[in-house]
């Protein structure tokens, strides 16, 4: 199982460039797609979903060019988009059904398919209420219900914890846990806590352009003896934030401690701490400029 990108662009305007010159080769496993907002993610999901078509470059499912056989890849790739919508006057189950029948599966394949992923997705006791009543999270969970009615090999998710409590937000993490295996999971966020708790593999991008691709621990090697924590006053932080990327602020009694990422001690009272994701994605970001 295989999936190849390769010099991948998508021009909207003559001087704008959602994706420019991305190439990436990706195996099982679930590989996190971390940028801001308007770095060119859903440009990228949506062109490996086949929903568009790029401007220049190749996309390779198993030696096969889905941008010229797109029905390749359709039959086993699994898709929550950005923007899920849901039929609010249908209930989880009559909507699965729904979706099911436009993938193509026969009524009693469905049936059982949706009865085990109901449980999967812990819904089973709201399969019968209108979608319309259903909170932000159990709408996402029908979402990758419907992305999982296939078993696709494939799987994208498109800024999937958005708006979600925290609560719910731990419970979709794990779900995608549970789901990696013998799949390519693709999870794109700009909230680098659902990243970094779920993640094989992280793809760092950013106007358009791939700044990394690494696994997690190769990423914190980066900033290894580059990050340091100290406390100084309210007065002193507008000062520290135009000299140093602060990757955290906590106040309390003393004044505000603060991290931050510095080759060498920003003051004699700073101490080396150790590197999170956070320090490496928003180091790796200022040095390619602010989001588009």
């Amino acid at each position: 199982m295989k999936l190849v990108i390769e010099h991948l662009s998508k021009q909207y305007r003559r001087n704008f460039w959602g994706l420019h010159d991305f190439s990436l080769e990706l195996g099982p496993g679930v590989i996190g797609l971390l940028g801001p907002n308007g770095a060119g993610k859903s440009t990228l999901m949506r062109m490996l979903a086949t929903i568009t078509q790029p401007s220049e470059g190749t996309i390779q499912w198993n030696d096969t060019d889905i941008v010229k056989s797109p029905d390749t890849l359709r039959a086993v790739l699994g898709y929550l988009p950005q923007d899920f919508g849901v039929y609010p006057n249908l209930t989880a189950l009559e909507f699965l059904e729904y979706m099911a029948a436009i993938k193509g599966l026969d009524a009693k394949s469905a049936r059982r398919r949706i009865d085990e992923l109901l449980i999967v997705v812990n819904l089973v006791q709201a399969a019968k209420r209108p979608l319309g009543g259903y909170s932000g999270g159990m709408k996402q969970r029908v979402g990758i219900a419907q992305a999982l009615l296939n078993d696709p090999q494939l799987l994208i998710v498109d800024e999937p914890t958005v708006g979600l409590d925290p609560e719910e937000r731990v419970r979709f993490r794990n779900l995608l846990s549970d789901l990696s295996g013998e799949r390519i999971i693709l999870l794109s966020t700009h909230i680098v806590s659902d990243v970094e708790a779920t993640a094989t593999e992280i793809v760092i991008i950013n106007k358009g352009h791939k700044l990394q691709h690494a696994a997690p621990e190769q990423f914190l090697q980066l900033l290894e003896n580059k990050v340091w924590q100290w406390t100084t006053t309210s007065e002193a932080l507008p000062a520290l934030k135009q000299k140093y990327i602060i990757s955290g602020t906590v106040r309390h009694n003393a004044g505000i401690q603060i991290r931050a990422v510095a080759e060498v001690a920003p003051t004699p009272e700073a101490q080396c701490v150790p590197p999170n994701l956070e320090d490496v994605y928003l180091s790796l970001v200022s040095q390619n400029g602010a989001g588009q």
